[in-house]
């Protein structure tokens, strides 16, 4: 049972914005002539990924329905596979949150009901010892939208009711073995009276109703983001700072204390699959890769898409290069450094960090240790620009 702290959506940070002019908000004499190029950039980029997670998003629903229409092991292998590649892009936009932006809105941001994490298995369906725990045992609660958002975090951050770790859970159920994923049987989801553990039809019921709600709620910050709405207009006419600020607070709180910190100091620390990003699917290198490449995006001012078409412009790295080409040298190669040790990581990440695999915690702390120099980095680029540098609540 998960009882780690979760990074949760509302840890997010508190800024001073330094003084901005009131007169043009396109100029500013701290920012270089380029920082709202690179801002319409940014806006692009995200836009676009958030497309590409919700066609992902929309391809799991599918795999799910079909699973729920004919529960085999194929389909169910099927299912998980379509899980897997909607990680892919969803990941890349993590770099987009920690500013109050519409995926972490304090009011209505959908963070928490997305991606949340970690996860009690025992608060949504039965676990190892406890074959009626959960939501989907009690008859007693509805099985709808509207009930599992008042449900989620409902009692404690773990109590995970929504979003892709709960689809995860869903598919593959507990990772009771650091040789591979969980292990759950489609049989789980038959209905027929031939099935495997209780309350099928209840089962795929919550299966379907948290990925509607991942498509809708995606669908809302595709909206957010598309060309001159919402806060795509917000950031377009905001003072070039406060975009720069938005934009490099993403970068630095998911490269050291979210990623750095979070996900991969605290499972080292522990060196318990309990604490792992992903630990159902046993994803979790994936994770750390597709974070640290939507950092890389951000920073480079390019994204590719799922049809592999280049969505680019002027990145973060082109602003600070003006102003600093030493530093965005140093930013350019680090982050490089951090994904190219990410992606030396190897699955399962439960072994990476189990007790007694010295090379393995070697490979963790040495990514650790370059997103920690990467944070540094971008703390200098704040300084630079006279941002104040923000601290985690």
């Amino acid at each position: 049972m998960k009882i780690a702290t979760r990074c949760a959506a509302s840890a997010l940070v508190a800024f001073v914005c330094s003084g901005c002019r009131e007169d043009d908000p396109h100029v500013h004499s701290g920012v270089p002539d380029d920082a709202h190029e690179a801002i319409e950039a940014y806006a692009s980029i995200v836009h676009a990924s958030y497309e590409d997670s919700l066609t992902e998003a929309r391809a799991l629903d599918t795999a799910l329905d079909a699973l729920m229409a004919d529960p085999s092991e194929a389909n169910l292998t099927a299912a998980r596979s379509a899980w897997l590649a909607s990680r892919e892009p969803y990941l890349q936009t993590e770099v987009y949150r920690f500013y109050d932006g519409p995926i972490d809105d304090p009011t209505d941001g959908p963070e928490g009901l997305i991606n949340a994490w970690p996860l009690d298995e025992a608060y949504i369906d039965y676990v190892d010892g406890d074959s009626a725990a959960g939501i989907i045992n009690d008859p007693a609660i509805t099985i709808d939208a509207a009930t599992l958002e008042s449900l989620n975090e409902q009692g404690g951050e773990a109590n995970i009711a929504t979003g892709y770790h709960a689809i995860e859970f869903l598919l593959w159920g507990q990772d009771l073995s650091d040789a591979g994923p969980g292990a759950r049987p489609a049989t789980d989801y038959v209905t027929d009276g031939t099935g495997t553990a209780e309350n099928q039809d209840r089962r795929g019921q919550y299966l379907g109703t948290v990925s509607d709600m991942l498509v809708g709620h995606l669908e809302g910050l595709v909206a957010a983001w598309a060309p001159g709405q919402d806060y795509a207009a917000e950031l377009h006419d905001a003072d070039p700072e406060e975009g720069l600020r938005r934009i490099l607070t993403g970068m630095i709180v998911l490269s050291g204390f979210e990623t750095g910190g979070e996900r991969l100091q605290t499972a080292l620390d522990s060196g318990s699959q309990e604490d792992e990003h992903s630990c159902f699917s046993d994803n979790t290198h994936r994770d750390m890769v597709q974070d640290i490449q939507g950092v890389q995006n951000v920073w480079l001012g390019s994204y590719r898409r799922l049809d592999g078409t280049e969505v680019s412009g002027v990145g973060i790295a082109d602003v600070v290069r003006e102003v600093d080409a030493g530093l965005a040298d140093e930013l350019d190669q680090q982050i490089a450094e951090s994904l190219r040790l990410a992606n030396e990581l190897q699955p399962p990440f439960d072994r990476e960090i189990a007790v007694g695999n010295a090379e393995g915690q070697a490979r963790v702390q040495a990514l650790i240790d370059s997103l920690r120099t990467q944070e540094q980095l971008l703390e200098r680029v704040f300084r630079t620009f006279e941002l104040t540098i923000p601290a985690p609540e």
